[in-house]
C-alpha cells in the first residue's frame, strides 16, 4: 500500500475534514487537546472537504473548522491547521484567525455572553519554540507579572511541533503518541502497523489515506501540493545559502578593509614612536596625522 502524506494540506483535510471523518476528528482532538479524555461528545465540521474541482488553484483547501459539543453541554469552536512551511507572518496569522473566529460569532444585537471559546490547534512540520522541549505547547492569556489566568478562558493556542516527536513504534505508549506517529510516518509506511491499527479511528485514517482510494483528480492535486512544497522549501534553502554566502563575502571584505586600516594605523604609530625626542610634538603630528591626544597616549604607552 502507498499512503498519501497527511502533512500536505489536501491530504490533511481529506483525512480529518471529510463528512465521514467525524469519529476520526473526535479521537484526534480528544487526544491532542484534552489529553486523551473523552471530552468531546459530538462535533460539526463547518467546512468539510470537497473533492478538487478547480485545477491549478493553490490554497483551495482551507483549515479545518469544527464546532464541538463537550460532555458538559458547552460548545467550542476549534480551528485546526497543518503547516509545513514556516512562512513570514505565520505567527500573526494564527492569532488573527483565532481572534476572527471569536469575534465574528455575534451579530450586532447579540450579547457577549453568547460567545463560545475558540481553540486554535496548529500542527507544524518545523520547530517554532526551540527553547521548549515539549512537543505540545499551550498558550492562554495571563497576567504579565503574576502569571494569573485571565478570568475568561476563551482563547487558547495549541501548537504541535512534529520534528520534536522522535518516538518509534516500540516506544508508542498512548493514543497521542500514535496520532503523532501517524502524521510523521504514514507516508513512509507500506502497511498499517498493528500497534496503532488497533485504534479504530487511526485504522480508518489509514484507509482514507490509502492512495488506491483516491480519484484521479485527488491524486493530481496531491502531487501538485507536494511539488509546490518541495519548490518552496528549495527556494527557502537557496535564499538561506545565498544570504550566508553574501554575509561571508561581506565579512571577508570588511575584514580585509579593517586589516588594512589597522596596518596603516600601526605603521603611523611606529613612525611617530621613532620620531619621539628627535623633533617637537607639532612636527610629529603634522607628519603622521596624529592628534595631540593620540600622541600623548603614545608617549604614555612608552613609559
Amino acid at each position: 500500500m502507498i499512503f498519501i502524506n497527511p502533512k500536505i494540506d489536501f491530504a490533511f483535510k481529506k483525512i480529518f475534514g471529510s463528512e465521514d471523518s467525524k469519529d476520526i476528528l473526535i479521537s484526534f482532538l480528544n487526544a491532542l487537546i484534552y489529553e486523551e479524555q473523552p471530552v468531546i461528545q459530538d462535533l460539526e465540521i463547518l467546512n468539510p472537504y470537497l473533492a478538487p474541482k478547480i485545477r491549478g488553484v493553490k490554497d483551495t483547501y482551507l483549515d479545518i473548522k469544527a464546532r464541538i459539543k463537550e460532555t458538559d453541554g458547552s460548545d467550542r469552536t476549534v480551528i485546526i491547521e497543518m503547516q509545513v512551511l514556516n512562512v513570514e507572518g505565520f505567527e500573526k496569522r494564527i492569532l488573527y484567525n483565532a481572534a476572527k473566529s471569536y469575534s465574528t460569532q455575534l451579530t450586532s444585537a447579540q450579547s457577549y455572553n453568547l460567545l463560545n471559546p475558540v481553540i486554535a490547534l496548529t500542527i507544524t512540520d518545523f520547530v517554532m519554540f526551540s527553547e521548549l522541549g515539549n512537543v505540545i505547547s499551550r498558550f492562554i492569556l495571563k497576567e504579565k507579572d503574576y502569571l494569573i489566568d485571565y478570568p475568561i478562558y476563551d482563547i487558547e493556542l495549541i501548537f504541535v511541533e512534529l520534528p520534536k516527536f522522535k518516538k518509534q513504534l516500540p516506544e508508542l505508549k498512548n493514543i497521542v503518541d500514535k496520532w503523532l506517529y501517524f502524521l510523521n510516518q504514514a507516508r513512509s509506511l507500506s502497511e498499517v502497523p498493528e500497534v496503532i491499527g488497533a485504534v479504530p479511528e487511526i485504522k480508518k485514517a489509514f484507509y482514507i489515506a490509502n492512495q488506491a482510494n483516491l480519484t484521479l483528480d485527488e491524486l493530481e492535486d496531491q502531487e501538485k501540493s507536494e511539488i509546490f512544497i518541495q519548490d518552496q522549501r528549495g527556494a527557502i534553502t537557496k535564499a538561506i545559502k545565498d544570504g550566508l554566502q553574501q554575509g561571508i563575502q561581506q565579512g571577508i571584505q570588511q575584514g580585509i578593509q579593517q586589516g588594512i586600516q589597522q596596518g596603516i594605523q600601526q605603521s603611523t604609530l611606529e613612525m611617530a614612536r621613532k620620531m619621539l625626542n628627535l623633533v617637537d610634538d607639532r612636527t610629529i603630528c603634522q607628519i603622521t596625522g596624529l592628534s595631540i591626544a593620540e600622541l600623548e597616549a603614545l608617549k604614555a604607552s612608552n613609559l
